[in-house]
């Protein structure tokens, strides 16, 4: 069946079964392979996307029950963006880099909601998002770095 979204700024209409996670629409259908499959169920984060804004695991949600603008990590933009991606870097967060992906998806929706995250919003929000690397230290310490950024550019 087709179903037509907005992916990334522009309408894309793919031809899928209803039941095909969004996860294969992104890569296998459209091509944007920076969503990464890490475990199928929602548990891993390493498939989040924004619909909307809002974190989502692209893996467990079938396309016919998606509704709202699709934005993954090729087109992730916004002041709270690039205060993440430079921290990233700053920070040195990635090793091994499968997941991050998801993990930038998941800290750039958090700032956006909230500016200036605790640990406890950080941990929160950042839970079930896995870093076989295991690096959370800097992640979250990038997040506050990023946080801080965005303050001070505010002011």
């Amino acid at each position: 069946m087709p179903y037509t979204f907005k992916v990334n700024g522009s309408d894309r209409t793919v031809d899928v079964d209803d039941d095909t996670p969004l996860l294969w629409v992104i890569r296998d259908e459209l091509g944007l392979t920076g969503t990464k499959f890490g475990c199928g169920v929602a548990m891993c984060g390493a498939c989040t996307v924004h619909v909307d804004g809002q974190p989502l695991r692209s893996c467990s949600i079938p396309v016919s029950e998606v509704s709202g603008e699709i934005t993954t990590i090729e087109a992730v933009e916004g002041r709270e963006a690039k205060a993440v991606q430079a921290a990233w870097v700053a920070g040195d967060v990635p090793q091994c880099g499968y997941c991050q992906s998801g993990q930038i998806m998941t800290a750039v929706a958090l700032l956006r909601e909230k500016p200036q995250p605790s640990d406890e919003d950080i941990d929160l929000a950042m839970n079930g998002n896995i870093c076989r690397c295991a690096t959370y230290v800097r992640i979250r310490s990038a997040i506050h770095d990023a946080a801080k950024a965005l303050q001070g550019a505010a002011a």
